[in-house]
């Protein structure tokens, strides 16, 4: 009679091998011994693992930037950018796409999220619906037109439902951007940012140093692209939408930061132009009317960089 050992067994059942085998499931060495230190050192452990990520992050600033491009050509042709995750990195496409309207002034019909297990998922996790290829086949199928772009997001890059994603994408005629902490990772992809942060400090925890470096990456991603796309002027916003008291005064803040002038001249012009920074602010330094403003603004394709130097 064989006796199968369970190196064998776990050999045998290839999934588990394959997850086992996984960058993002290794052990790291540096925290073995981290339910035994005092609690100081815990942080001090965690601390340290954090600051590799950065770095990590910048081996990929090449790849980063070629994705922005894409981003941002999209996005001048009013193409639609999904970003689509599961569990962390779903949640981390939600947050980006949340935040992109009311910073650069963009429509929250462009820039879409998909939670994998659907919108409930951002609050209570649904670790089941990742393991469904056809479920991210079918939903970019359904709402992905070509020349759309798919920002994929997996930590573990073997994602059942994002690779079904990326597969659709292709079909589709979409260009896709994947950004997974699997240094490994091969998948077939107009851009591919395969980070490399190491084994987490909780063995497979990926919501940490993995889920700090897409938050990282999605950030260069998206600000990289509006930067290039003319919603941003030096470093002011000035696309912001006023869509509460603090961002009124910020608004009031970065034209009278870039004017010169005075807040009580800063109020009438963005009221006149319901509290449109650029207009407001082409309007004051050009002495123009609303109207030819606004022109102006079109004929430089939102650049003020290209109108007031």
């Amino acid at each position: 009679m064989k006796i199968i050992t369970m190196r064998e067994k776990m050999k045998n059942n290839n999934k588990f091998y394959i997850y086992s085998k996984l960058p993002t499931e290794k052990i790291n060495k540096y925290t073995f011994d981290i339910d035994r230190i005092s609690l100081k050192e815990v942080l001090k452990k965690i601390n340290d693992e954090d600051g590799k990520v950065p770095e990590a992050v910048r081996k990929k600033i090449s790849n980063i930037a070629d994705g922005a491009k894409i981003i941002s050509e999209a996005f001048l042709k009013n193409k639609k950018i999904y970003f689509i995750g599961a569990g962390t990195s779903g949640r981390m496409g939600v947050l980006e796409a949340a935040e992109l309207p009311p910073t650069y002034g963009v429509s929250p019909e462009q820039f879409v999220a998909i939670m994998c297990g659907g919108n409930d998922a951002v609050f209570k996790a649904k670790e089941g619906a990742e393991d469904v290829y056809e479920d991210g086949f079918k939903i970019i199928k359904k709402l992905g037109n070509k020349n759309d772009v798919l920002i994929a997001i997996a930590a573990s890059g073997i994602t059942p439902y994002v690779r079904g994603a990326i597969d659709s994408a292709k079909k589709v005629g979409m260009k896709s951007i994947f950004v997974t902490c699997n240094p490994r990772e091969k998948k077939s992809v107009d851009v591919l940012i395969a980070l490399d942060v190491g084994p987490e400090a909780i063995n497979g925890s990926t919501r940490m140093k993995s889920g700090t470096a897409t938050k990282l990456v999605l950030n260069m991603l998206t600000t990289a692209a509006m930067v290039i796309s003319g919603k941003v002027y030096h470093n002011w916003m000035v696309d912001v939408k006023t869509t509460s008291y603090k961002l009124v005064l910020r608004a009031e803040r970065v034209f009278c930061e870039i004017t010169g002038l005075d807040l009580k001249t800063a109020k009438k012009f963005l009221k006149a132009t319901d509290y449109n920074v650029k207009t407001a602010v082409v309007m004051a330094l050009k002495n123009l009317k609303k109207e030819d403003a606004e022109k102006l603004i079109k004929e430089h394709n939102g650049f003020l960089k290209d109108i007031l130097g």
